[in-house]
């Protein structure tokens, strides 16, 4: 598909991914940013997109948000918190709020639709994992209600004429992002250079990819896969584990902290304590990550440490 004078709707603008789509897709189309902004921030969304508060929970809600001459929906909207303290409610509105948006874009003739889903998909697999792994256990709710999502769109997509692109992230990390490792650490360090506090034992290994890269790679794959439904995963080629993210935080910090670790090999129920997503099938399209996931890590550290301190001189 290509993404050109198109209007596209990005559910999920305010958010880390949804904001960084759509300030690079508004500049050849018109894009309609759509969050609630119960957790992203009015100010992250883009100059040059129109911006739509509503929650997608309301079914006429999402009437608004999504015009009658959409052409394109990312439906980024999602509770992504993987330890969110209401399991049920994390789940059931996830589904709706993708229900939501598939039944409006079937009453406006809108049939392409690009979603966010997550590694959590595969619980805990083999590594590096490719798409087709099966079976697909995963072993938090979030996990549970992202692979109940790519369920509802593969049926749109075999039975309803749909076009999908499901994307499985590792995890993504850059500017605007909160209450994730990076950003925990550098507030933490904040306010005590002496101590840091770390969920697990430090050995958790995941793959970390930068938001820049991410969205370009989302975009180079809505525009050159074309089966009727395209999965993908999202990631670089290593690992970084969270002892080393904490010594890139305090590297760039410019502190030297004691370590002090909760125990145990997971950070919280449901965690994967590792992963590393196979790329493979992203490189045989045509585009592979230009970083590391250290160089990932480290970009977003730097980025993040600059805009957090700035915030706090302006609230001194």
């Amino acid at each position: 598909m290509d993404l050109t004078d198109r209007t596209v709707v990005v559910t999920g603008a305010a958010g880390l991914v949804g904001s960084h789509l759509a300030a690079r897709l508004c500049e050849e189309n018109r894009v309609v940013g759509v969050d609630d902004l119960s957790k992203g921030s009015r100010e992250a969304v883009p100059e040059g997109v129109e911006f739509v508060e509503a929650d997608l929970l309301d079914e006429d809600a999402v009437a608004d948000a999504i015009p009658e001459d959409t052409d394109v929906v990312f439906h980024f909207a999602a509770y992504t918190d993987t330890n969110f303290d209401d399991d049920r409610t994390l789940f059931e509105e996830n589904q709706e709020m993708t229900y939501n948006v598939l039944e409006r874009m079937e009453a406006v003739g809108a049939s392409k639709i690009a979603f966010t889903s997550s590694s959590t998909v595969y619980g805990e697999a083999p590594m590096p994992t490719p798409e087709d792994y099966a079976p697909l256990e995963p072993i938090s709710i979030y996990g549970a209600s992202k692979l109940a999502d790519e369920g509802l769109l593969s049926v749109y997509g075999h039975s309803y004429d749909f076009q999908v692109w499901t994307f499985r992230f590792a995890n993504i990390v850059g500017p605007r992002q909160r209450g994730t490792v990076i950003p925990d650490f550098i507030e933490k360090l904040l306010d005590d250079p002496e101590t840091l506090e770390i969920l697990g034992d430090g050995r958790q290994q995941k793959s970390y990819m930068h938001v820049e890269e991410c969205v370009e790679a989302i975009e180079y794959v809505v525009e050159n896969a074309d089966a009727d439904v395209n999965t993908y995963n999202l990631g670089t080629k290593t690992t970084t584990s969270v002892n080393r993210i904490a010594d890139v935080v305090a590297d760039v910090l410019g502190v030297d902290p004691a370590y002090e670790y909760t125990g145990g090999a997971r950070g919280w129920t449901g965690d994967v304590p590792k992963m590393r997503l196979s790329i493979e099938k992203l490189d045989a399209l045509g585009w592979r990550p230009s970083q590391s996931s250290d160089e990932a890590v480290r970009e977003a550290t730097e980025q993040l440490a600059a805009e957090i301190r700035e915030e706090r001189d302006a609230d001194r």
